[in-house]
């Protein structure tokens, strides 16, 4: 349980995010003071521009010295928090495509409940790849199933609100690449958080705006399909387990 207040922060993984990471770090710091940026080893431009942030105190950086994924940089990012007194990370993407006017709304619903993972329900315009949008039906459909109800409205949109304490707890195992936003949001609700699913605009960038998408068709959804297998097993055996549970408690 949180019984602290929550202290907030703003947390950003970026690889190869040169011409928009400044651009969002800027906009949350209008918002929220304090930002948390996690370099996941990014080339020479990346690296630099995000240098910058840190030599103008315009955020917390650090480096990982060789890129991991996505999940990896945000693991760095929860520990990170944590040293630095944080309680809550609400989690942004570094490539502009989240709508951070809804920081705020996101930030009172992790203070009226801080124990929730509050997790963006994602409403797409007409930028989003209709082969995204169709991959993301079937993962809602097997966390539903790994959950045992629409605890999880949408398990992979990166903008969010952890509870870092319960996060980091929860992420111990998880996958370091795309299948990391899935695989800890199940994992947070079967430890049992709370879950609050709020709307937020989602607009998929071009390249020539800074859109850099670092999703791999053909291995990710390897990552993401074995981690539904290794869910969908564990929440059997969970199911199965379930009296045993029940007379220890």
């Amino acid at each position: 349980m949180t019984s602290q207040p929550v202290r907030a922060c703003i947390l950003i993984p970026t690889f190869n995010n040169p011409d928009t990471i400044r651009r969002v770090v800027e906009a949350a710091r209008l918002l929220v003071p304090d930002v948390l940026v996690v370099d996941d080893g990014s080339a020479e431009a990346g690296r630099s521009a995000v240098a910058s942030l840190a030599l103008e105190k315009l955020a917390h950086v650090v480096h990982r010295e060789k890129n991991g994924g996505k999940g990896a940089a945000v693991k760095t990012g929860f520990a990170q928090a944590q040293r630095l007194g944080f309680t809550h990370a609400l989690q942004v993407d570094a490539d502009g495509q989240h709508n951070l006017d809804d920081i705020p709304a996101f930030l009172a619903a992790a203070r009226a409940q801080p124990d929730a993972l509050v997790l963006g329900c994602p409403l797409f315009d007409a930028s989003a790849p209709t082969g995204r949008k169709v991959g993301r039906l079937i993962t809602i459909f097997w966390t539903t199933l790994e959950t045992g109800g629409r605890t999880i409205v949408d398990p992979m949109c990166g903008f969010r609100v952890y509870p870092v304490a319960s996060a980091l707890a929860a992420s111990a195992g998880t996958g370091d690449r795309m299948d990391f936003d899935i695989e800890i949001a199940v994992r947070m609700v079967w430890a049992g958080a709370p879950t609050i699913n709020l709307p937020t605009k989602v607009r998929y960038l071009r390249a020539d705006e800074g859109g850099v998408s670092h999703f791999h068709l053909f291995w990710d959804n390897v990552r993401i399909s074995w981690m539904h297998t290794r869910l969908v097993v564990r929440a059997i055996l969970r199911v199965l387990s379930w009296p045993v549970r029940r007379l220890r408690a």
